[in-house]
Parts: C-alpha cells; sequence; structure tokens
C-alpha cells in the first residue's frame, strides 16, 4: 500500500477507511477507528471460529508471525515480545513483577497519563520512593532534565515516548543511553509513538503499548516488550496454564515459566485483537513508518497555520525532532467562542477530535490526524472553527 495512492485516489481511501465517508476523523491518539484490512481480518477470524474450535491451527501460526511483526516493529526479539493489551497491563506487570528492595527509587512524571503514573505510586507500598520530573515546560522530558534528577538509588526511569496532551515526544535513544550508562532501567509507555514514528528498543528494558490508538488497530491488543536479559528479574505476577509449565494440562507442585514471550501470557490470548493488530502492523509496515511521520508533520503544519490567525496558542511543538502528530491549541476566551463550544460545533459537522484538560482545568483541543486524512479535510476543519471566529 503506498501511501500517494491511498491520498490521492479518493474511492481507495474511502474503502480502505469506511470513516472518511462518514466523518473527519482526527483524534487518533484517543480511540482509533479500524481500517477496513483490519476489521476484515477480525471478522475472518470471527468467521472461521463459527465452523472450528478458536485456537485452530492457523490462528496458532498467524499469532506467532504478529509476535514476529510486532518484534520487527520495535527492533526487538520475537521471544522478547509477549501479546498483551491494554497498555497498563503491561507496565503493571513489570512494576509489580521486579524484586524491589526498601529505598530504591522510581523516577516518573507526575503529568503523564495516569496508565504511566498510577502502576509506580502503588510501589510505595512496597517501601519504594517515587520521585517525579519537573519539567519548566508540560511534557518536555529532556535527557538533561532526567540526568540532573537521578540519585544513586535511582533504579528505573519511567517515561512516556510522547506525551499525550502536549505531543511533546522526547529522545529515547539519548535518554536510554544515558540511564544504562549509570546501570539504571528503563520502561517505556510507547502506546503515543507506536504507528506513527519510529520507535525501536535499543536502549530500552521494558515497553507496553495498546494497539488503539496511532497503530490503527483493536482495543486491548497490544505489544508487551521485556528485554531478554532480564525475563528472569520480572517475575510474572499472573498466571495460568499457558505462562506456567504444565504437562497435560495438570498442576505441578514447582511454578516453573515458560520461555519467551509466552512467560508473562497467563491464559488464551485475545485472538481476535491480535490478529486484527497483526493486520494493521503490516499496513503500517507496507506504508513505511518514516512516511507516516512525514505526512502528520506535514498534516501539523497545515493545521497550525490554519489556526493561528484564528487566535489560537500551543501547547505541542510545531516542529523539530520532538515534534509529533499531536497538536494541541487553546486561546484566551476573548480571541472567540471557548474551545467546549468550537469542540461541540465539530461534532455537530462529523468531526471528532479530543478536548482534554491539563491539570489546572484549561481546557484544550487536542488534533490527532492519521496518514490517511487529506488537506481538504484540515482546510474543511479551520474553516469550520473560522465561522465561530
Amino acid at each position: 500500500m503506498k501511501l500517494t495512492d491511498i491520498i490521492r485516489d479518493e474511492p481507495l481511501r474511502l474503502a480502505e477507511f469506511p470513516v472518511a465517508r462518514e466523518q473527519i476523523f482526527m483524534a487518533h491518539a484517543g480511540v482509533t477507528v479500524l481500517p477496513r484490512c483490519v476489521a476484515r481480518a477480525m471478522q475472518d477470524y470471527t468467521e472461521q471460529s463459527c465452523v472450528r474450535h478458536q485456537e485452530f491451527t492457523e490462528a496458532f501460526r498467524l499469532v506467532n508471525d504478529t509476535r514476529r511483526l510486532a518484534a520487527d516493529f520495535i527492533g526487538a526479539k520475537a521471544d522478547e515480545i509477549s501479546l498483551l493489551g491494554p497498555t497498563s497491563l503491561g507496565l503493571s506487570l513489570i512494576a509489580n513483577g521486579i524484586p524491589w528492595q526498601a529505598g530504591d527509587e522510581v523516577l516518573c512524571y507526575y503529568d503523564d497519563y495516569p496508565a504511566n503514573v498510577y502502576p509506580w505510586l502503588e510501589l510505595r507500598r512496597r517501601g519504594v520512593t517515587v520521585r517525579f520530573l519537573q519539567p519548566a515546560v508540560a511534557g518536555e522530558i529532556t535527557p538533561d532534565l532526567v540526568e540532573r534528577a537521578l540519585s544513586p538509588k535511582t533504579r528505573l526511569v519511567a517515561l512516556a515516548s510522547c506525551h499525550f496532551l502536549t505531543g511533546y515526544r522526547i529522545e529515547v535513544n539519548a535518554i536510554g543511553r544515558l540511564l544504562h550508562e549509570r546501570g539504571v532501567l528503563f520502561c517505556l509507555d510507547a502506546i503515543q509513538t507506536l504507528g506513527a514514528f519510529d520507535t525501536q528498543v535499543e536502549h530500552v528494558d521494558f515497553l507496553s503499548a495498546d494497539a488503539h490508538k496511532w497503530m490503527l488497530g483493536p482495543m486491548a491488543a497490544g505489544i508487551v516488550y521485556v528485554k531478554e536479559e532480564h525475563q528472569e528479574l520480572v517475575r510474572p505476577t499472573l498466571l495460568g496454564a499457558w505462562n506456567v509449565k504444565s504437562p497435560n494440562f495438570v498442576a505441578q507442585d514447582e511454578i516453573a515459566f515458560e520461555r519467551g514471550g509466552r512467560r508473562y501470557e497467563p491464559g488464551v490470548l485475545n485472538m481476535v485483537g491480535t490478529l486484527g493488530m497483526r493486520a494493521a502492523l503490516e499496513m503500517l509496515m507496507d506504508v513505511g513508518i518514516p512516511v507516516v511521520s512525514e505526512r502528520l508533520l506535514h498534516l501539523k503544519s497545515r493545521l497550525i497555520a490554519g489556526l493561528e490567525p484564528l487566535g489560537f496558542r500551543f501547547i505541542s511543538p510545531a516542529s523539530g525532532p520532538n515534534a509529533s502528530g499531536i497538536t494541541t491549541a487553546w486561546r484566551e476566551p476573548k480571541s472567540g467562542a471557548p474551545v467546549e463550544k468550537i469542540f461541540d460545533h465539530l461534532a455537530t459537522h462529523d468531526v471528532v477530535v479530543s478536548h482534554r484538560h491539563n491539570r489546572e482545568g484549561r481546557g484544550h483541543l487536542r488534533f490527532s490526524p492519521h496518514f490517511y486524512n487529506t488537506e481538504a479535510e484540515v482546510d474543511r476543519v479551520i474553516e469550520l472553527i473560522a465561522d465561530l471566529a
């Protein structure tokens, strides 16, 4: 599939992304709609499951292929991939599975998405000290900021690859390198970049990301990565017949875990979701993540150019290595209609964006188009907002 074919051939775009027939959908940083190829893969599995049991041989082959695809997607080994979602499940497995010692420190960001805050806060009950990064600007987690916050007791740093509100994309490799030079573990919530920007795990120890945002996949299907050398360190906290060795389905007196990604998968997998995610990964790899990234930044530039004259301010980086597919805007009430009214106005005209608030309660409009959105759709959104100016 070529990006140029999709955006220049409108019948093809509407066939592959049926939502575009009904709406202008720019909320992929929330919960995506499904492309046709993903829905078809899920439907095919469901139909086959009507005439054979749900764990039929071909389905398992495709699951193993999904593990390989997911590994290739992030630069990992297939045995380092567990097929689990949502994101919070993977993060919780990592947080709960490490044998913490009293006085260990975890460094994270209080204003990250709650799924990447609560698993670490809960460790206080086990004697872990949880400390928070304090960037001068919301979401701007830089290598220097992380380095200054480290202490001799810091055992793990948990960050999001991209901030869910501001769209600030961190320098994953630079942060990972400096942490590993100091013997500190690095855990990444990658849901806001996987499918949009290249996210590799060369300098990452743990990663979790559900498929239901930029990966254009279904909910509760995802990728959990545990580096091979840490799999003995992170003990599974969800146990079942799939990840604990049970010959002939007979329980054993000693708990011995299966090797590889199965180690963290306690029971039957979300097969329909996993096969949907597989189709999404194939599509994204076919288009090419660098191509997707370039397209997202192009649409961002067009949005900003159209909204700035209408009095909007932006908390998202407009360009450069920290820019992402998220464009979050607000404006003073004296500049025109409040964002709440704009959000409702867009919704009545079949435009889907996100309405988000910061800790102080200020409302923002968050735009997150994907590669299949068009310049004409961006211009229509700007036109609708201008109607209220």
